[in-house]
């Protein structure tokens, strides 16, 4: 059966997505992948002469994001036509890259002129990478000599780089990859993450789960790099006793997207994840074979990013003063640095109790310890 996964390469100025674009090609060709390339839209449309400046925003990026997703969309009709049985699309930007130059006016505009949607547009990867810039972390290698679209300045850069981020937010597998390592670990640190996603040679994920105290939610709604994001999740009748499956509806606004999931265990903090995107008609039929002895999830989920971490604080309906935040790391020794406001009352990772299967058999007294 053939797979095609659609990722979005993303990051702030001199971030290495020139080498990294490179080096996946190298890679992931070996693996036996097809590997197609929607270059930057962006650059193309400014080295061909057509610079935001020169027109109205709106209409810059209006057609910015037609032409993008037109694009893309050419290249998944051919990757379906393509012998084999693996196909990796790499887009150099994705969709929702262009939020990050536009005021929120500007953007609810090109919105409006597309009938398209943030959800639609932000979800319709299946992973998103972010390179942060050197500015952020290596400002002694930022340079704009070998990008002639580039002309921020070190703070511009660091500035641009982290509305970015807040621009993807939100999406269920954004990985960012920062400076904390020389550049050849980074890119190395970005292969390593892209290989577990695509489940070569298998799918690890690595996650962390603390319960806190009830957070601010209106607080947290209200920060630039937060996104809310409303999810219900039904465990299915799974044939295979070590298995567990679950569908999901996730979006916001009536605007949703639909996933099948597979887990097997490893061990403690390391799991084996299959997930398949579904079409709305797949979801409701799989409905039909839900586990009915257990009860659907239904939660609210708030994707953060904080000092170069993806934070996914989940509140429940069935609790008041408490909550669930989750982080996933690509190496078990990462260490984790916690948003001030967020009071942490114990690490639950191996505390089957408070996971999202067990929650759905049992919901476990509230602990404001």
């Amino acid at each position: 059966m053939k797979t095609i996964a659609k990722i979005v390469l993303t990051g702030g100025p001199c971030g290495g997505k020139s080498t990294a674009l490179a080096r996946i090609e190298q890679i992931y060709t070996a693996m036996g992948y097809a590997v197609l390339f929607v270059s930057e839209t962006a650059t193309e449309l400014i080295t061909g002469g057509v610079a935001p400046g020169a027109v109205d925003n709106v209409v810059f990026q209006t057609a910015l994001l037609s032409t993008q997703l037109f694009r893309e969309e050419i290249y998944e009709g051919l990757a379906r036509k393509l012998p084999g049985e693996k196909v990796l699309i790499v887009c150099d930007r994705g969709a929702l890259d262009n939020r990050a130059y536009m005021s929120e006016n500007e953007f609810s505009d090109v919105l409006e002129n597309l009938c398209a949607n943030e959800i639609d547009l932000r979800d319709g990867y299946d992973a998103v990478f972010h390179l942060t810039s050197a500015a952020d972390g290596a400002a002694q290698f930022y340079t704009r000599a070998n990008n002639e679209a580039r002309t921020e300045t070190v703070e511009q850069a660091v500035a641009l780089d982290r509305a970015l981020i807040a621009a993807w937010a939100g999406h269920p597998h954004l990985r960012v990859i920062d400076n904390s390592t020389d550049f050849e670990d980074k890119i190395a640190r970005l292969t390593q993450a892209l290989s577990h996603f695509l489940g070569e040679p298998a799918p690890f994920e690595l996650e962390r789960k603390f319960l806190i105290a009830y957070p601010d939610i209106h607080a947290l709604a209200a920060l630039p790099n937060c996104q809310k994001v409303e999810i219900i999740q039904t465990y299915l009748e799974a044939p295979d006793p070590d298995a567990e499956l679950r569908i999901r509806q996730r979006g916001s606004g009536g605007h949703y997207i639909y996933t099948k999931t597979e887990k097997r265990r490893v061990s403690d903090v390391r799991r084996v994840e299959v997930e398949k995107r579904l079409g709305r008609a797949e979801y409701l039929a799989l409905l039909m074979t839900a586990d009915t002895t257990l009860r659907q999830i239904r939660k609210t989920r708030y994707c953060l990013m904080f000092e170069r971490q993806y934070f996914e604080i989940d509140v429940y309906p069935f609790w008041n003063q408490q909550a669930i935040v989750e982080l996933e790391l690509t190496n078990e020794d990462d260490p984790i640095v916690f948003p001030d406001f967020l009071k942490i009352i114990r690490e639950v990772t191996q505390d089957a109790r408070y996971k999202n299967h067990a929650l759905a058999r049992h919901v476990p007294e509230e602990d404001a310890s």
